[in-house]
């Protein structure tokens, strides 16, 4: 015993000058990767000391049939126990079974401490044995996940009802499903030096254009962060214009919409611990488009975009237009119409820009609450509480009816948008336009459309156009646009992305 103690005694000292003792960063990076020992108590040292010996890290220890001395290293509730008993320490202790070594799904081995830590951490479950300078890595992850579900903000009237979760193998797999591509490329990063976040690229083989997939690899690989909690922290860090109130790169909850994109020669971006994944690149266009416009018959697709189109400008233009109109253009007002704007106005005591801003953010702290309040009294106190704020401020003389009437239809037409991250963006434009609608009227509202569009033409999302395919134009692009084109029509992908394979229905292939 004494000859051990010496031993672990110099080992430590080891351990020590490699700075495996610096408690001022306990990351993956802390780890250094040394080989195990071929002493069985030396390894559970290395790894209780890295650990820090938590309570909830388990070692069993148990001679196996050749009583050779053995253990079992793991984190309580990351492991399923039931895969432990019955297919490592039965199969490693009963002499009737001839088989030595686990009978797990998945069984590696590594002699590096680095990747037993990972492991662990992992959920994996680690059989050490003595006299062996190596350890064995058994897939026994079995911890509660949430099952695949009908997606929360991207429902559909037509189309498939299964959404992400928050197990990456399990959204790989709803990809794959649908994607029976032998030339799907799946790359797998870690990113996060303390969370230690898998996060997957997909890309097409043959679709995707070489150097934007690999510009979207560098940008993750380079993420130099101690922590990955949900894909927004890849799409902040690894979009272009980091400034700009417009999202780069496509959240989604569905993977119809991610194959989709594949399609199209895009990346897609699938974070461990979160049910959205990321599409990049993206333009403008996408973001006022669902999965639904290509199930249904094209003319329908076409009505509901423009319907959406028209409430997005709504959403963002409409209460500046009403305070431009009112405090600079009346005479551009019907007659009978500014007479009745006028009497409803008789008795509110501020200008329509106060009015305007006060009820706009009435509707915006409502909204914000009934998205905390618990399901069933969200949307109750969302719709009461407007009624009823909406009803005594013209009762009390602060807003006239007619400011009452249009906050509503903007506040509808902002949920037009089918994605959210667009919605919240217009919705953050409203306030600035309605400033300069105030204070220099028509004038104002066409100074900043400008330079929004000057704006949006100088994006790039991984060097494609933000604008693309209406700036710069691309004949192929435009046919899926605004009007949706017959899927007989789109034979070929659109250019803008660089695919290599711009084919998407041969002639000898039509129906």
């Amino acid at each position: 015993m004494s000859r051990f103690w010496r031993a672990w005694q110099k080992r430590k000292e080891t351990l020590q000058e490699n700075g495996l003792n610096n408690h001022a960063n306990k990351s993956m990076e802390s780890v250094s990767d040394i080989d195990l020992s071929t002493n069985i108590d030396e390894n559970i040292m290395l790894i209780e000391h890295q650990l820090g010996k938590c309570d909830d890290l388990v070692v069993r220890r148990f001679p196996d049939k050749a009583n050779v001395d053995c253990a079992i290293v793991f984190l309580d509730g990351m492991v399923d126990r039931n895969v432990i008993s019955e297919f490592i320490i039965t199969y490693m202790t009963n002499p009737q079974i001839s088989y030595d070594r686990p009978a797990t799904n998945e069984l590696e081995s590594t002699d590096g401490l680095r990747q037993v830590i990972r492991n662990i951490l992992s959920g994996t479950a680690v059989l050490i044995r003595d006299g062996e300078k190596k350890a064995y890595l058994n897939n026994t992850r079995g911890w509660d996940r949430r099952s695949v579900e009908e997606p929360q903000t991207e429902s559909v009237v037509r189309g498939p009802r299964d959404g992400f979760c928050e197990t990456l193998c399990v959204n790989s797999a709803l990809i794959r499903f649908r994607l029976k591509d032998p030339n799907l490329r799946v790359r797998h990063l870690v990113v996060g030096q303390r969370t230690q976040t898998d996060i997957y690229v997909m890309y097409i083989e043959g679709l995707a254009h070489p150097p934007m997939v690999k510009e979207v690899l560098s940008r993750i690989e380079n993420i130099n962060v101690d922590s990955i909690l949900e894909s927004g922290y890849i799409e902040q860090m690894i979009q272009d214009r980091k400034w700009s109130p417009f999202p780069q790169i496509q959240n989604t909850e569905r993977p119809d919409k991610v194959v989709a994109n594949l399609l199209e020669g895009k990346v897609g971006i699938l974070v461990d611990g979160t049910p959205f994944g990321l599409i990049a690149p993206a333009v403008f266009s996408q973001f006022y488009q669902s999965p639904e416009d290509y199930y249904e018959r094209f003319y329908i697709a076409t009505l509901i975009r423009l319907i959406r189109i028209i409430s997005i400008s709504i959403a963002l233009l409409l209460p500046s237009l009403y305070i431009a109109f009112s405090a600079f253009h009346p005479e551009m007002i019907p007659s009978r119409l500014v007479i009745a704007m006028a009497a409803g106005r008789s008795t509110v005591p501020f200008p329509s820009l106060v009015e305007a801003l006060f009820m706009e953010l009435a509707i915006e702290i409502l909204r914000e609450a009934s998205v905390r309040l618990p399901g069933p009294i969200g949307p109750t106190i969302g719709i009461v509480g407007a009624l009823v704020v909406g009803e005594a401020a013209v009762s009390a003389g602060l807003v006239s009816p007619v400011m009452v009437i249009i906050v509503a239809v903007t506040t509808i037409g902002s949920f037009a948008s089918p994605s959210y991250s667009a919605a919240i963006a217009i919705r953050m434009l409203r306030f600035p336009v309605m400033l300069l609608a105030g204070m220099f009227g028509l004038y104002g509202i066409m100074l900043f459309l400008i330079v929004i569009l000057i704006h949006l033409s100088s994006i790039k999302s991984f060097g494609v156009p933000y604008m693309s395919p209406l700036s710069p134009l691309n004949m192929k692009g435009m046919r899926d646009l605004v009007i949706r084109a017959p899927h007989h029509l789109m034979k070929s992908r659109p250019t803008m992305f660089h695919i290599h394979d711009e084919i998407r229905m041969r002639e000898d292939e039509k129906s």
